[in-house]
């Protein structure tokens, strides 16, 4: 049975509206039946029907759609809501459909505040129902492998984690130019209080500590705004401590002239190092001390049930970000289902990004903007 769901935000012209449905609609596991696609009614309502949706279910705000979704038949109405909308109008949505009895998806970062962030986990916490955060890089098959290749203790204890995230796209001003990605990505009215930092940091901060099943607990950063007039950080770097006293160092930056979404990510231990990149995701480099590198590829028969669950294609055959995307829907999906079979616990036992990540990267934010303002030369995580 597919999973009913609504959409907040990702009307015409967006990136990522349109990259969480094509995502959702992968496996099958999901069926659009409605959604609140822009706060203007008349581009939500164009959005809804240039999608096919009936037109009595495009609504002209996401309360409108909250409210109305309720009078229908129970095996009618939505039972999920994917959020695609700016940083800044991620919280009401979500806590709406939260109080409403809707399962959710929401695009990273969780919220526009740590306050916000809390105050949604404690939400989960008491209604008991799925929320999955889109940290779209733990999807894809070779990063589950390198998570699950030093959980079982391959590597050794972990000793140095380097996180790289990057871009070049905004090496020039231009939200002056009216682009809307950049509008709002740089308007800390919009995104919040971090700029490269929220917006690629959290991804590299994250990417670290889900594959090194460790937590950063020490900060000492430097923040910048390179791009002369822009009103958030554009590039970020940052000295870390682990959990486990491991060291390591994070860079983002979206002034990296040539740089795409070049994300990178090495780790080592005792017994070797492993490295995977996002220019080439279905390749792991797992580098033995005393041994050749080792290239593990997706597709093949050696691979871990987690990383063997995310694949289509057999060797040989590329996937990548949507794919990857959608990895993080389908693991919703199971939690939805298991939830309304009365199977669901929570969302620790499940393979997906959730609320206790989404409150980890508002922490990081703010402890990275906090750190990059202080004298002092570490800032605690906690």
């Amino acid at each position: 049975m597919k999973i009913r769901y609504g959409m907040i935000g990702g009307g015409e012209g967006s990136f990522i509206g349109a990259v969480h449905r094509k995502a959702a609609a992968l496996d099958s596991r999901f069926e659009l039946v409605c959604g609140a696609f822009s706060s203007n009614a008349e581009k939500a309502k164009r959005s809804g029907a240039a999608l096919g949706l009936d037109p009595a279910r495009c609504y002209g705000s996401f309360a409108e759609m909250m409210t109305a979704e309720q009078k229908l038949p129970e095996n009618e109405r939505m039972q999920a809501v994917s959020i695609v909308t700016p940083n800044h109008v991620h919280f009401a949505p979500a806590m709406m459909a939260l109080e409403h009895g809707y399962h959710v998806i929401i695009d990273k970062p969780i919220a526009f505040s740590l306050d916000e962030a809390e105050a949604l986990h404690a939400k989960v916490q008491e209604t008991g129902l799925v929320l999955a955060l889109t940290h779209t890089y733990t999807g894809y098959p070779m990063v589950k492998e390198a998570r699950h290749r030093i959980a079982q203790g391959d590597l050794g204890r972990i000793r140095k984690i380097f996180v790289e995230y990057p871009q070049g796209w905004l090496s020039t001003f231009l939200e002056a130019d009216g682009n809307k990605q950049a509008d709002w990505r740089t308007d800390p009215s919009k995104s919040g209080a971090g700029g490269a930092t929220g917006d690629i940091g959290t991804h590299a901060a994250n990417l670290a500590e889900y594959v090194s099943g460790l937590e950063i607990t020490k900060i000492c950063a430097d923040i910048n705004i390179v791009v002369e007039g822009r009103k958030l950080d554009d590039d970020a770097a940052a000295l870390l401590k682990f959990s486990n006293g491991a060291s390591g160092c994070l860079i983002a930056t979206q002034v990296a002239a040539g740089e795409e979404n070049n994300l990178k990510l090495r780790i080592y231990g005792e017994k070797g190092g492993c490295e995977w990149t996002h220019t080439d995701p279905n390749t792991l480099l797992w580098k033995p001390l005393d041994a050749p590198v080792q290239v593990l590829r997706a597709g093949t028969g050696y691979l871990c049930d987690a990383a063997q669950k995310g694949l289509r294609l057999p060797a040989g055959h590329p996937e990548g970000y949507l794919e990857a995307f959608a990895n993080i829907y389908v693991n919703f999906a199971d939690a939805v289902h298991d939830h309304m079979q009365g199977r669901y616990t929570s969302e620790a036992d499940y393979d997906f990004p959730g609320t206790a990540d989404g409150v980890r990267g508002m922490r990081f934010v703010e402890r990275m903007v906090a750190s990059g303002k202080s004298n002092d030369k570490w800032t605690d995580f906690s």
